[in-house]
């Protein structure tokens, strides 16, 4: 499914232009206008449909958003609030175009790794209206740094000729990870040492490449359950993972939308937070059911139920609510000059009705 770029998740069916983001409610369901686009006839009959982006949405990092969907937990909790809504999942190839369509308001929330929060931040903090702030975190996961190079033991062992997979240059989380730790292999001023070895790819590809030894990709900066896949074959190793980096478990994905949807969606925004619990609740619990549901998506089809199970149980993997090491995030890109403002708290970065926020 990688492959197609562009994927829809599947949705109970809209009577309206399925190019309208959002079908615009009346007041009387408590939830505001959602967007400016074409209003349905009847709200009973249309509902509204809440369109989701998440960059590359592959992987169990997004396992919660998937329970979400394939359990129709934002329609349960929107219809205990008083209204009919639909969730619409939009996988992203890269990050950008996601957040042009969450500022234009083609979709309502944006989800994917903590250093894209930070950056669309960065850039909208200044605008009261479109200020990106999160509204929920989906889980706290290591990165794996692996390779297929026997000489590499260390991130300092690597060489003009090795090539490092890693999502999206500079700014994705995998690319933070690594230049995080070339600072502490080579020190001060030296973040950037590695950028040079580093190509952009999607993790399908890139453990591909990396188990087929058939092109010049041999490390790969992965998430769960691709690192686990290619640690499985003889002769691919663990370098080091970001939990040694940051040191100590970091939250990996989240969701995020402008202020302007959270002020004006405040109904909305509640169902799906409530949804969103519900999903890591239920992964909690019963790790075997969420397995079963991450199956049928087939999005991990060369794993067994039994062996996603075992990876969502790993103690390492937090299905977590709770903002974790995000300050530290920020510091080092603010440091580094990914982003230009340093936020003050974890407030500023996070909406006031976000609960556990850590006090800095």
């Amino acid at each position: 499914m990688y492959f197609r770029r562009t994927i829809w998740v599947m949705v109970a069916a809209a009577s309206f232009a399925p190019s309208i983001g959002f079908a615009q409610r009346s007041d009387s369901s408590g939830t505001g206008p959602v967007t400016a686009g074409k209003a349905p006839t009847s709200d009973t009959q249309h509902g509204l449909v809440l369109v989701i982006g998440a960059s590359t949405g592959l992987g169990l990092s997004y396992l919660p958003l998937t329970i979400m969907e394939k359990n129709k937990l934002l329609e349960k909790h929107a219809a205990a609030l008083g209204f009919n809504a639909t969730l619409q999942v939009k996988h992203y190839p890269t990050a950008a175009p996601m957040y042009d369509d969450l500022l234009s308001g083609k979709i309502g929330f944006a989800g994917g790794g903590v250093t894209q929060l930070l950056t669309s931040w960065d850039k909208t903090h200044a605008d009261p209206i479109l200020e990106v702030k999160g509204i929920a975190t989906l889980n706290a996961m290591p990165l794996y740094l692996v390779t297929s190079n026997t000489k590499v033991k260390t991130v300092a062992d690597f060489t003009s000729k090795d090539k490092i997979a890693v999502v999206a240059v500079r700014t994705s989380i995998e690319a933070v990870m690594l230049s995080m730790a070339a600072e502490k292999a080579f020190g001060s001023g030296q973040t950037n040492k590695l950028d040079p070895l580093t190509v952009a790819m999607g993790h399908p590809e890139a453990m591909k490449d990396l188990l087929n030894g058939e092109s010049n990709i041999d490390a790969h900066i992965a998430s769960s359950p691709y690192m686990y896949e290619e640690l499985a074959k003889p002769g691919i190793h663990k370098v080091l993972d970001s939990y040694e980096v940051l040191g100590g478990p970091h939250t990996h994905n989240l969701v995020w939308t402008t202020t302007k949807f959270h002020d004006t969606n405040p109904k909305l925004v509640e169902a799906f937070v409530a949804a969103l619990q519900e999903a890591l609740d239920l992964i909690k619990s019963d790790p075997a059911r969420a397995a079963a549901i991450d199956l049928k998506t087939g999005n991990d089809k060369s794993l067994s139920a039994a062996q996603i199970e075992e990876i969502i149980r790993k103690p390492e993997n937090h299905w977590t609510e709770i903002p974790l090491r995000i300050r530290d995030f920020a510091t080092f890109m603010y440091r580094t000059g990914l982003i230009s403002t340093m936020p003050l708290d974890s407030h500023e970065l996070f909406f006031n009705d976000v609960k556990n926020l850590p006090g800095n």
